[in-house]
């Protein structure tokens, strides 16, 4: 038996449980119903409102507006472990969000190769673009005092980012810029990946995992946090879900995590589009919104 390097992982069996394709195997027919979905979306809704957040072209991202005046905004950071994903494929969610009286803002960052191996690149994009939807959520009518972060997978990672963010520090905002995360089978500590193959295009370094672990930083965490993750989801994935919770927990922090019993990683992560669904019913309580609330 090989020799562990990682908890109880071999160095196969790490690799495995951060691969999603071992434990999907009906990946490639979900990712096409989500593009399919979305274009589907976009005919219905029209076509999302495009802002700049930043000066590279990759620093874009869309909005789909509701009818409702000075309405709350829900920002969503894609998933594609943190390699891949594009804002518009992910707009099969905006009605959900239309519908319920709420404007949907989906990002665009760099990949990971865009970003030269390093996750600090991406961080700090997400972090530019949720500060820039605060500054200007008056320019598509969206209230600023009601913003909340939404996210998947390797979004999910980095939607805990921000929710470590110095908001005052770094960008001269109220500490409570967010009023609540809803963030679905992310990564949280940083140490298993690292050691799994996922470094052969991450470009991990100590302080990278330090820094970018948000299970290390629970005291700069205000807002209550909405932890998913599926039954059918990695060993790894199911652990770091239930860790980051605990640790929040054991931390007096708010947090709810919510195993959804036959999901898959891909599979749950559609649920954002139904209100009915579970992570789709999770960010519309946490919002305080119903489905068919808007005009």
């Amino acid at each position: 038996m090989s020799q562990p390097v990682f908890l109880h992982y071999d160095q196969k069996a790490l690799d495995d449980a951060y691969d999603q394709s071992v434990y999907a195997p009906n990946r490639d027919q979900v990712l096409a119903r989500r593009e399919r979905n979305s274009e589907l979306a976009r005919r219905r809704l029209g076509e999302a409102q495009r802002f700049a957040y930043g000066e590279s072209a990759n620093e874009r991202l869309d909005v789909y507006r509701t009818l409702a005046p000075q309405a709350p905004v829900n920002v969503f950071i894609h998933g594609g472990a943190w390699r891949a994903g594009r804002a518009r494929d992910y707009a099969a969610a905006a009605e959900l969000f239309v519908d319920a009286g709420a404007h949907y803002v989906v990002l665009d960052f760099d990949d990971i190769d865009a970003a030269g191996g390093s996750l600090f690149v991406m961080a700090q994009q997400v972090r530019r673009a949720v500060a820039w939807v605060h500054k200007n959520a008056a320019r598509f009518g969206g209230d600023p005092e009601r913003l909340y972060v939404s996210g998947t997978s390797s979004g999910a990672h980095l939607g805990g980012v921000v929710a470590i963010t110095d908001w005052r520090k770094d960008y001269e905002l109220p500490r409570d810029t967010i009023k609540g995360y809803t963030l679905c089978s992310g990564m949280y500590d940083l140490r298993g990946p690292r050691l799994s193959k996922r470094s052969a295009y991450v470009k991990f370094t100590d302080e990278m995992e330090a820094e970018l672990s948000p299970q290390r930083h629970l005291e700069r965490i205000g807002a209550p946090l909405t932890l998913l993750y599926g039954s059918q989801e990695s060993p790894e994935f199911k652990r770091q879900s239930e860790e980051f919770a605990a640790a929040l927990k054991a931390a007096g922090k708010a947090v709810e995590l919510i195993l959804a019993q036959g999901y898959n990683h891909f599979e749950l992560q559609e649920t954002l589009a139904s209100p009915y669904g579970a992570m789709g019913r999770a960010v519309l309580e946490q919002m305080g919104l119903r489905p068919g609330q808007s005009p």
